[in-house]
């Protein structure tokens, strides 16, 4: 039986701001979206009040919170704070997985101790080393562990014991299982699939008929089973950069204008960062005026411009609209395939 904690941090970018400037303490306050077309990194929980979030632009955040305060988007200073906070964690045990700057996972199964005075002395050395607060999930899994550390937010540790597991599956949303996105929760709504327990009613052959391939993986998620490991040496799956406009691209030829330099970014990119991996794939991400984002993508070893200008053509005339932001990128042969959706 597993240990796992996953720590996750409280609106980290926005909470380092708030550190650096506190005057900023109790105002409504976004990193990043301050630009005409920009979009919200993160908000802090003042913000959040008035149903601002991440990813949302920055001119419907204004709607919602018109006193919010905008701040510009510093990772460098984001990524210091992080490395701090990988040393605490290290300090407990090697067996570490940062998933993004502000969570991972710790396999704390060799320690004597019990996880959740590990998790509490964990969240108190954070605050104390960077004046910020962490929440923590205590689970035999990891994605009990990562459903656990939003249970208590924030600055607060939450745990699934083995022997509540069952009764802690069969009430939860459907949408809180790991590779169920909201379409998948609003389609299994319709179908009158709202918790878990509701996915227990079907059988694993059932599981498979209903939802192809990955119908027996989500037999056992929906179940409380997970039996991934934590992997301290994580491996890059893929790479890319983005691009939002000041303005809509209103023309195929004005977007591929904009490709090929997104496009020699990236390749220049993947030979500097990433010369010794093999490319499998290249792809190129679409989002139109109406915010509608879609994606195209091919295996392709040895990915050129004019790879990504084919791509860019056959994602643009699925909708042929105005193009508010592109992407080119690479998927590396030794990653996994993205989760795709159930339906």
């Amino acid at each position: 039986m597993r240990k796992i904690i996953h720590i996750d941090m409280d609106c980290f970018y926005a909470a380092i701001e708030m550190r650096e400037n506190p005057k900023l303490l109790g105002k409504p306050i976004a990193v990043g979206g301050g630009e005409s077309r920009g979009v919200v990194c993160t908000c802090n929980y003042e913000a959040r009040k008035f149903g601002v979030r991440s990813a949302m632009p920055g001119f419907m955040a204004r709607e919602r919170c018109p006193q919010i305060i905008f701040l510009p988007v510093r990772f460098e200073l984001y990524r210091t704070v992080s490395l701090q906070i990988q040393a605490i964690l290290r300090g407990v045990t090697e067996l570490v997985e940062p998933l993004s700057l502000d969570e991972a996972y710790l396999d704390v199964t060799a320690c004597e101790r019990y996880a959740w005075d590990i998790a509490k002395e964990i969240r108190a050395r954070i605050f104390a080393e960077t004046c910020l607060t962490a929440s923590a999930g205590i689970a035999p899994n990891k994605m009990l562990a990562k459903i656990a550390s939003d249970w208590r937010k924030p600055n607060g540790q939450f745990a699934v014991l083995p022997d509540r597991i069952q009764e802690f599956m069969a009430a939860l949303p459907v949408r809180k299982v790991w590779g169920i996105g909201p379409k998948s929760a609003e389609r299994l709504t319709a179908r009158g699939i709202q918790t878990c327990g509701d996915l227990q009613k079907f059988s694993l052959i059932e599981m498979a008929q209903q939802f192809g391939k990955w119908g027996e993986e989500l037999f056992h998620l929906c179940r409380g089973e997970d039996e991934r490991v934590v992997e301290p040496h994580w491996i890059r799956k893929s790479l890319s950069n983005e691009k939002t406009f000041s303005d809509n691209l209103i023309s195929l030829a004005q977007c591929e204008t904009a490709m090929v330099k997104l496009a020699k970014a990236t390749l220049e990119e993947v030979r500097t960062k990433a010369s010794d991996r093999q490319v499998r794939k290249a792809f190129v991400t679409v989002k139109f005026s109406d915010f509608t984002r879609t994606t195209k993508e091919c295996i392709c070893p040895e990915p050129t411009t004019s790879v990504y200008r084919t791509l860019l053509a056959e994602a643009y005339k699925r909708k042929a609209l105005p193009v508010r932001l592109l992407g080119a990128g690479v998927r590396f042969s030794n990653g996994e395939e993205p989760q795709l959706e159930l339906f």
